[in-house]
């Protein structure tokens, strides 16, 4: 359990202190301060083990209205980016065929993310890099509600490459590594 804390205790930090810091999600700063994500760490586990956990998550999160979103982490798991893909593709799937499309959306999250098309060394890269590889699961209607409030939603991606950029690769890998401490 303490490891499992302080695996939430660094995400909380990389959440702080470089997803709202730089307002990477605009709409991050509201459940972080409600305290309505809920943590889930999961230290041992396969695609099969992963993909159980995302469904129980979205069980929890039906019957506990309080929490926004949910984060579940794999400290140990998906090291290799292209696995982890894989894990975030068939969780969309999974989503789908459980009847979850439409009410949950993956996010996702990985210590060494990569944008299609973009050097693995590019800054941009690291708007999505994570100390941990995770998955993110939102509320769809709630994105939908904040999104209905927030100008040009549109441009939230190409705003966010655009600060990595003028922070430089450096800096932003110094921000990521800050959220260890």
């Amino acid at each position: 359990m303490e490891k499992s804390n302080h695996i939430i205790l660094q995400t909380e930090n990389w959440l702080k202190r470089v997803v709202i810091a730089l307002n990477f999600c605009p709409f991050a700063s509201k459940p972080v301060r409600e305290k309505s994500i809920h943590y889930e760490v999961i230290e041992k586990a396969d695609l099969n083990i992963a993909l159980q956990s995302l469904i129980k998550i979205c069980m929890k999160m039906d019957n506990e209205i309080k929490i926004d979103t949910a984060l579940i982490i794999f400290p140990n798991q998906f090291p290799i980016f292209d696995t982890y893909l894989e894990l975030v593709d068939l969780s969309e799937a999974l989503l789908k065929k459980e009847g979850y499309e439409g009410l949950y959306q993956v996010a996702s999250f990985h210590p060494l993310y990569q944008f299609a098309g973009s050097d693995k060394n590019d800054a941009e890269n690291y708007t999505n890099r994570s100390p941990y590889p995770m998955l993110h699961l939102l509320r769809e209607d709630q994105i939908e509600n904040v999104l209905k409030k927030y100008p040009n939603p549109e441009t939230i991606p190409e705003k966010n490459i655009s600060t990595a950029k003028q922070l430089g690769l450096e800096k932003m890998k110094k921000m990521r590594e800050d959220s260890f401490k």
